[in-house]
């Protein structure tokens, strides 16, 4: 098969993983989301990573994500630096400052984003927090298509840790991966 056709037959299995994968996080309960999300956050504040990290960046959870609202309340009581994504006009991810009570507001793909932002120069952060629609044991991630984390997490300091936080049912015996993606070291579900 050529580079080409192999190329384009990854891209409609991953279009069809993330139609499944939105439509599934969507009809999911709120109450089972919740209970879900709170057996996440406590496996997740357990890790190694968790504990040591001083500067982490968690995602603002959207459209069925793992809730990690209240994630974020607990890593800044706990006495964390938090930060979270926004999207830059370049492509880029820029990890901003969240401060307690900070006012977010929707970014370009609808995300939340803290309407002030001062950033972190990414090579302080211990811990980055990620979001997917898919993954596999080995760390490999589906995102929403746009490639953000993966360039982000392909810049990051070599002891920086990556976890990706899933439900049971985004937890795949395995996602297509290309050259450009970039795995997660590990992968918390509930």
């Amino acid at each position: 098969m050529s580079t080409n056709m192999m190329s384009t037959s990854i891209k409609l299995t991953k279009k069809r993983i993330r139609s499944k994968m939105l439509l599934k996080l969507k009809i999911q309960k709120e109450e089972g989301r919740n209970r879900k999300s709170r057996l996440i956050q406590k496996k997740l504040f357990r890790t190694i990573e968790f504990r040591k990290a001083k500067n982490i960046m968690f995602y603002v959870s959207f459209d069925g994500e793992v809730k990690t609202q209240g994630m974020i309340k607990e890593a800044i009581r706990l006495g964390k630096t938090i930060a979270v994504p926004v999207c830059t006009k370049n492509r880029m991810l820029e990890a901003c400052l969240l401060e307690v009570g900070a006012k977010l507001v929707r970014g370009p793909y609808g995300t939340w984003e803290p309407a002030s932002q001062r950033c972190l120069n990414s090579k302080t952060i211990d811990l980055v927090v990620v979001p997917g629609l898919a993954f596999d044991k080995r760390g490999n991630r589906l995102g929403r298509g746009r490639g953000y984390y993966d360039r982000f997490l392909g810049k990051l300091k070599a002891k920086s840790a990556s976890v990706g936080l899933a439900f049971d049912f985004q937890i795949l015996p395995a996602v297509p991966a290309t050259k450009k993606d970039v795995a997660v070291q590990r992968v918390i579900s509930n």
